[in-house]
């Protein structure tokens, strides 16, 4: 068992989306319900950049700047610290907001939804093409989370976290099929995800205080013990790639932690791989 340090204070009430980009010098996250991104700064500071009343998730683009989720879509910023255009809104329902989402190796963005009451089916599963086409790849989603793919380009992983388990995908022809169960245990919340250089899949457990590395064959390699309860999200990152990240949460919490809402790292032995970009 790793045990997770403490990185910044309570500096989120719902942090999510973590990544590691050089494009904007480093770790970037959300602090989703108060519309803003997060930086950690180089000298451990945090900066915050608002940009609208929800911001999901957050990854760069190969042409510069980043893609945000926003509540009923994505918005598209020209530069590291710009403010983002707002694209086309994907859905009316005002019940349903954006969730997680994560870029292919082609620049392709899956972004999923998920209901503000969670009802079941209440969600989408999107994919969005670098010249803006939309479908929906899956149309009975709860809560859609971690999504990310192996290094070789062969199987997606994801999170619908109220199914308990993280699903894999065989990717043919640039396309997700055959999707299956890939690993599971009885009362958990698989939330956010990444997968490292060697196909490991690391999951935050939301409820439950730990990361999970499982191997691409489902062999449990290592657990991360984090001090507070709501972890949703994290990534590899630092000069390596050896730093873990985690993103935490105090949303709905009657008797938060102290901790909650701050960001955790733990060194780790594999390494991760740079963010695939939206090709957007």
């Amino acid at each position: 068992m790793l045990r997770a340090e403490q990185v910044t204070d309570a500096v989120a009430y719902h942090g999510e989306g973590l990544c590691w980009s050089p494009t904007w010098g480093g770790l970037r996250w959300v602090d989703m319900l108060a519309g803003d991104l997060l930086t950690l700064d180089e000298d451990g500071s945090v900066s915050r950049l608002h940009v609208g009343d929800l911001a999901a998730f957050v990854r760069p683009r190969s042409r510069g700047g980043y893609v945000v989720g926003l509540e009923r879509g994505i918005g598209l910023a020209e530069s590291p610290d710009g403010l983002p255009t707002p694209q086309r809104e994907l859905w009316s329902d005002p019940g349903v907001r954006m969730n997680e989402a994560g870029c292919d190796p082609w620049g392709v963005l899956y972004a999923g939804s998920m209901a503000y009451d969670a009802r079941p089916g209440g969600a989408r599963l999107y994919r969005i093409t670098p010249g803006g086409d939309v479908e929906v790849v899956l149309d009975d989603v709860t809560i859609s989370n971690g999504l990310d793919f192996s290094p070789d380009g062969t199987r997606a992983y994801y999170d619908d976290t109220t199914t308990g388990r993280t699903d894999v995908f065989d990717v043919v022809d640039r396309r997700l099929t055959n999707r299956r169960p890939f690993f599971a245990r009885d009362d958990e919340s698989p939330d956010g995800l990444t997968v490292d250089s060697a196909g490991n899949v690391w999951v935050a457990l939301n409820g439950a205080g730990r990361v999970r590395c499982v191997s691409p064959s489902g062999e449990v390699l290592a657990e991360v013990e984090v001090p507070v309860r709501l972890t949703t999200a994290c990534t590899l990152g630092g000069p390596d790639l050896r730093d873990l990240y985690i993103s935490t949460s105090r949303e709905h919490l009657e008797d938060p932690e102290p901790e909650a809402g701050a960001l955790f790292r733990v060194r780790v032995e594999v390494p991760g791989r740079p963010v695939l970009p939206f090709g957007g």
